[in-house]
């Protein structure tokens, strides 16, 4: 278990190429170039059929089988029916992670809703512009607190049990073209944006990832993300194709993760840095084996250290890096540890993907040459629910006319064999301990703490380390407990410099340039 990252690293590239010690990865349950998906129901009703009496999701109170899955889904579907969600609705799902999830959310999609997926834990702040913007018909939530919040946009706030409970099953007709998805995501506005998702780019993506990731039908895949972000949504889509068990365990990891892994007997575990960083001080203390044979990496980047300390803990896993934007989903995914030949790629297209690297015109670059991302197939998305203006800012038509492609903001570039390397934002938007961030979403969540009078925010400095600045009279660290309250530990800054007044342009903006020093920020 502790053998050094390069040792690692150079045995594990070389048995992949020559095939000795790893056992090839099997196909997927079924080859989606062959048996396309039209729609993400589809991909409960085929592993129902396929892999019925298998194991499809467990929490810490038990497990269904993908045959009780599908059961609890139509009665979920039957319940929202008899509520009155008629098909384009949107329902709002506000759950942690869990098999009532996973039912709520095939089951909305069977009544022909949009689901809306919400961090469990999500503050009454977060979620008042979701309800403003999204207008759901129903929320769904244990939560009693957000009865008002519900109450004041006209939704019906119903429990998983009381949906659970219903024993009419029910569905309506899915289209292809019908919305399944509305996922909210940080932007430049400082207002999350909604991703308006279509039943066919869903399908397609999870499809094309699950061609390229190859899960198997005895995996089981461990995941502490949270359901809000897409990374963790498509496990459920992903467990689907493969016929694999999704295990979401409660809470937050602790210093028993790896015991509880043992007893999962997890096979994929997707990684953020932080958690894979947890993981590998673990491993130092506790060596014994794992079964686990797969690391996936997307959101925040796995790379220098943080990669090769995982790698060094665990040798006997590959590792697996991507790149994507809800916009479009996935863009590339690596092969198992590519990036050990190839320092830094993300790996090439998937599937059905045409890729680009731009220069400012628009104008695709020659491999080497750094520029936008850009990015387009079946899966790119439908647009900002609402936001016509940043709709056309993102989705333009593609370099070669055929159709939109999602210009990602993102720089990179690629070599003479198709692969990304990834080299930075273009805009104030950021990634975070898997979280995507921007700058306003942090000055809108300070303003909302009472004396706080201006904020200001920039991206995380080199070291990682994220600074925020406030006009106020309170003390750094309520101003940062503040923003724990509304966005989450995760998504905190680490340090807040309180300042008299902000330092503004002539056109009365706050000149960021102009900003105090990090350096003098108090904890």
């Amino acid at each position: 278990m502790s053998a050094p990252a390069g040792e690692s690293g150079t045995r594990r590239e070389a048995d992949r190429v020559t095939g000795r010690g790893v056992e090839p990865a099997r196909a997927a349950a079924y080859d989606v170039a062959d048996e396309r998906v039209p729609d993400v129901v589809a991909l409960l009703d085929r592993a129902a059929g396929r892999f019925g009496d298998r194991r499809a999701v467990t929490d810490h109170a038990g497990s269904w089988t993908w045959h009780e899955l599908d059961r609890a889904s139509r009665r979920v579907a039957g319940a929202l029916l008899a509520l009155g969600v008629a098909p384009g609705d949107r329902v709002l799902a506000v759950l942690p992670p869990g098999r009532e999830f996973v039912a709520v959310l095939f089951g909305a999609l069977r009544a022909g809703a949009a689901v809306v997926p919400a961090n469990g834990s999500a503050s009454p702040f977060e979620l008042d512009w979701v309800l403003t913007d999204a207008e759901p018909s129903v929320l769904v939530s244990d939560r009693a607190e957000l009865t008002a919040p519900a109450e004041r946009v006209g939704a019906r706030i119903v429990t998983p049990a009381a949906l659970l409970d219903w024993r009419a099953a029910g569905s309506s007709a899915v289209s292809a073209e019908s919305t399944a998805l509305l996922l909210y995501t940080s932007g430049s506005t400082g207002r999350p944006k909604g991703i308006v998702c279509p039943h066919r780019a869903v399908a397609f993506a999870a499809g094309a990832i699950s061609r390229r990731l190859a899960y198997r039908s005895d995996d089981v895949v461990w995941t502490r993300l949270p359901f809000s972000f897409d990374y963790g949504l498509y496990q459920i889509f992903l467990c689907a194709l493969a016929g694999a068990e999704l295990v979401l365990p409660q809470g937050t990891a602790s210093s028993r993760e790896l015991v509880a892994l043992r007893a999962a007997r997890a096979t994929v575990v997707p990684v953020v840095p932080t958690f894979a960083a947890m993981l590998a001080r673990l491993a130092a203390r506790d060596p014994r084996p794992l079964s686990v044979r797969l690391f996936t990496n997307t959101g925040a980047a796995l790379v220098g250290q943080d990669v090769g300390r995982l790698r060094g803990a665990f040798p006997d896993a590959a590792v697996v890096c991507m790149y994507g934007m809800s916009e479009c989903k996935r863009i590339t995914v690596a092969d198992p540890d590519e990036d050990l030949a190839h320092p830094a790629t993300v790996g090439r297209a998937l599937p059905g993907t045409r890729l680009w690297v731009v220069d400012p015109h628009g104008t695709p670059v020659p491999p080497g040459e750094t520029g936008e991302i850009v990015a387009a197939g079946p899966h790119v998305m439908a647009g900002y629910w609402r936001a016509g203006d940043q709709t056309a800012r993102r989705f333009r038509p593609a370099p070669d006319g055929d159709g939109p492609a999602v210009f990602t903001g993102d720089h990179g570039c690629l070599d003479a064999d198709g692969r990304l390397y990834f080299a930075g934002r273009a805009d104030d938007l950021f990634k975070r301990r898997g979280w995507r961030m921007g700058t306003q979403e942090l000055e809108l969540a300070m303003l909302d703490i009472p004396g706080v009078r201006a904020a200001a925010a920039v991206p995380p400095a080199p070291d990682g380390t994220l600074t925020v600045w406030a006009v106020t009279d309170l003390p750094p660290e309520r101003v940062l407990r503040g923003l724990t309250e509304r966005l989450g530990a995760a998504r905190t800054p680490d340090r807040c410099v309180v300042v008299a007044d902000l330092p503004r342009t002539a056109h009365g903006k706050i000149d960021r340039a102009a900003l105090p020093a990090p350096e003098e920020a108090r904890r």
